[in-house]
């Protein structure tokens, strides 16, 4: 049967190129403050063109990808967009680090029902901010209008970071052993991981997101508190002192994430008491009641980075991590490990 109305318009399908070549407009200033030396091409293309550094002799390409789970809802409930694309590049550039790489570039994923371009901008505004802290490019990536794919008010969000290292340089942990100190990085918060923890806590209190929860602000901006990027502190850091371990303290919280850079033989003994934990955290344990060891398994507990040095190397990461404006702590000790123990304990 054929069909007898006007001609029919994707925009009458519910997509509309209009609005996505305005939000293209948008972000293109945005991608151009971010630009490194080796982007050798602008918003627009079919691909991206980014070349090798010179300054690499035998560079391995470090890659990494994510997004913010359900961290989302709570910016979707508090109408706020603006920080979570820094969330977004920080999940991936933190994770690349670890290795020892220096991000070069980013690409981001934005996928909505209906394309609102005052919101995608306001993302891609965080996610620019978000690689202006990294130094890493943002060259590109892709905007998805699918309608019935998601709730009208509601987008997702993925991106992938690619860096470089040097192979002599690379950062496994295979250096790793007893008698060596734990540092940490301070966090700005929860980051981007338990937040399905997080809205439960929040649904079962009853707590209102716009009660002023301390001296920075609201509830729901304390948990919106986007991700720390700690790529230029470290980065400094490996100039000045040879860090055998990196672990980015993401979904699996402390006693998860830091076995994944020690070797069989070792844990890591973390003493609480050393570092400041966030009064986020603290809210959450007593509203929640939740146990030590779901919290330490489930969030950073104000710990965004950890790094692995030797005992004779801490006033000098102290030092360097000091000029660079990180909150850094000495927070426990690599020990040697017993059989069946666990790799990272906290006491």
């Amino acid at each position: 049967m054929s069909f007898k109305g006007a001609p029919l318009t994707y925009r009458d399908s519910g997509v509309d190129i209009d609005a996505g070549d305005e939000l293209v407009e948008r972000i293109k200033p945005l991608a151009r403050k971010t630009l490194r030396p080796e982007v050798l091409g602008g918003i627009g293309g079919f691909g991206a063109l980014v070349e090798v550094s010179k300054k690499f002799k035998n560079p391995v390409m470090v890659a990494g990808t994510d997004g913010v789970g359900t961290k989302l809802k709570l910016a979707f409930r508090l109408k706020k967009h603006d920080t979570i694309g820094i969330d977004l590049v920080a999940m991936s550039v933190n994770d690349i680090l670890v290795s020892g790489a220096e991000p070069i570039f980013f690409l981001d994923y934005f996928a909505c029902s209906k394309l609102d371009v005052g919101v995608a901008a306001d993302v891609v505004k965080g996610i620019a901010e978000g690689c202006a802290q990294a130094n890493c490019a943002l060259i590109g990536g892709e905007t998805a209008e699918m309608p019935g794919m998601y709730d009208p008010n509601e987008y997702d969000l993925a991106g992938f970071a690619v860096g470089l290292v040097e192979k002599a340089k690379i950062i496994d942990g295979k250096a790793i052993v007893a008698g060596d100190a734990v540092i940490g990085l301070a966090s700005s918060g929860p980051h981007s991981n338990g937040f399905s923890l997080v809205r439960k806590v929040i649904a079962v209190s009853g707590e209102d997101l716009y009660e002023r929860f301390d001296d920075d602000g609201t509830l729901g901006e304390t948990l919106l508190a986007p991700t720390r990027i700690y790529v230029k502190a470290v980065l400094a850091l490996l100039e000045k002192v040879p860090v055998k371990g990196l672990a980015h303290i993401t979904g699996g919280g402390l006693t998860e994430n830091i076995p994944r850079v020690l070797p069989e033989n070792v844990c890591a003994r973390l003493e609480a008491r050393r570092w400041p934990r966030p009064g986020i955290f603290d809210w959450l344990q007593k509203t929640g009641h939740i146990t030590d060891a779901e919290m330490q398994r489930t969030f950073n507990c104000g710990i965004g980075m950890v790094i692995v040095v030797a005992r004779s190397d801490v006033a000098a990461t102290l030092d360097a991590l000091a000029a660079q404006g990180s909150e850094a702590y000495e927070i426990g000790a690599i020990v040697e490990r017993g059989a069946g123990e666990p790799q990272t304990v906290v006491v």
